[in-house]
């Protein structure tokens, strides 16, 4: 399934749950979000705030741990 779809599979290392963590919070905020605040009519519009969510999630939120930065911002900055 994945070879068709042209998808890059990813597993953690055994014994290594800690690998899981980043997608783990951002699954975490998205559910909390985007999906469970919100009814979607159609795929298409789940999609678009899919889209929507994923570029707040890069591009727009502001991190504590990242002395409230953008993450683009603070890369830059390191």
């Amino acid at each position: 399934m994945t070879t068709v779809a042209d998808i890059t599979n990813s597993m953690s290392r055994v014994g290594k749950c800690i690998d899981n963590t980043p997608i783990e919070n951002f699954f975490g905020h998205f559910k909390a979000r985007c999906y469970d605040l919100k009814q979607y009519k159609s795929d298409e519009e789940l999609l678009q705030g899919i889209d929507r969510y994923i570029q707040f999630y890069n591009e727009e939120r502001y991190q504590e741990k990242l002395n409230s930065l953008l993450e683009y911002r603070y890369k830059a900055v390191e």
